[in-house]
């Protein structure tokens, strides 16, 4: 597969496209929703110069900073839109799982990626602005958000590009990023959450105090939720390497699946406290299902 059909697929596609993902509330003066701005079509502030990338419109190229540098670059502007998405995409160690597995089933990375690349594809169909950034413990890669649907391409390309490694840190990463994300909108976060609850929390809660709304999908491979193995397994850190545990399943089953339980059932209970949309998604899930039921659920608490 490409980049664009491994990651954007056309039968979630198909299913979310009647759809939509809207705000809630106010956002930074416009309308929420789907209900666009007086200025919708131009921009009406310029923002800084980036180098130029296929699929930019060629009207935006600076030709005098061309004449200086010889290279190319785009004017960026401060778009006119009802809401900016920034999406949040887990690229650490945990995410790879699983790294030896059957032909067809896909890691948490790639089955993230795709939810990530069709919510960003949803937005801009929309004529909403959507961005990525790609962390673990720090940010990998960062596209600003734009509502220009060719820009798809290169936010798949930046997906394309990852390899999940690394540890997870949330706690003070998603303060750096509350801090930086100054316009209020839209913050998906598209992860396995494993680390500290308390930090998972603690991070929401910084996002919600900056005024944004917030969507978690928590991403878990099958093997995650239900720990199905029936015989004497070697367990092995994917963010710790050298960590390594020989252990009888069967005896830790109930009480492994008891600590899952506590552990979604607190991340969510603090999502409902702060008014945060939450998913719980298997990798075992079909794609297409899982979003168009997420989508068409949370459509149904706004209207």
């Amino acid at each position: 597969m490409t980049g664009l059909t491994k990651y954007l697929r056309p039968e979630v596609i198909q299913r979310i496209a009647p759809l939509e993902l809207r705000a809630r509330r106010i956002v930074e003066g416009f309308i929420a929703g789907l209900h666009r701005s007086p200025y919708q079509g131009f921009s009406v502030e310029f923002a800084q110069h980036r180098e130029y990338v296929p699929g930019d419109d060629i009207r935006h190229i600076d030709w005098r900073v061309y004449g200086r540098a010889d290279r190319y670059y785009v004017k960026q502007y401060e778009e006119e839109t009802n809401l900016k998405t920034h999406i949040l995409l887990d690229v650490s160690g945990s995410m790879a799982y699983p790294e030896h597995s059957e032909t067809g089933r896909m890691t948490k990375f790639e089955y993230a990626s795709c939810v990530a690349a069709s919510l960003a594809y949803l937005l801009m169909v929309q004529q909403d602005a959507a961005g990525l950034v790609l962390f673990d413990h720090e940010i990998r890669e960062q596209i600003p958000p734009t509502a220009q649907k060719a820009r798809i391409r290169s936010l798949i390309e930046a997906i394309d590009r990852a390899r999940p490694g690394g540890t997870t840190g949330v706690k003070v990463l998603f303060a750096h990023l509350a801090e930086r994300i100054r316009r209020r909108g839209m913050v998906v976060i598209v992860s396995d959450l494993l680390t500290s609850p308390e930090d998972v929390i603690d991070g929401l809660r910084r996002f919600r105090y900056g005024g944004h709304e917030i969507l978690v999908l928590q991403v878990l491979d099958h093997d995650e939720i239900h720990f199905p193995f029936p015989d004497n397994t070697l367990f092995e850190g994917m963010e710790r390497p050298g960590q390594q545990l020989l252990t009888d399943p069967q005896s830790l089953r109930q009480s492994y699946r008891q600590a899952l339980e506590r552990f979604v059932t607190g991340i969510r209970g603090a999502c409902v406290d702060y008014r945060i949309d939450y998913a719980l998604i298997s990798t075992r899930d079909p794609l297409d299902v899982a979003l168009s039921a997420f989508l068409a659920q949370r459509m149904r608490t706004i209207k």
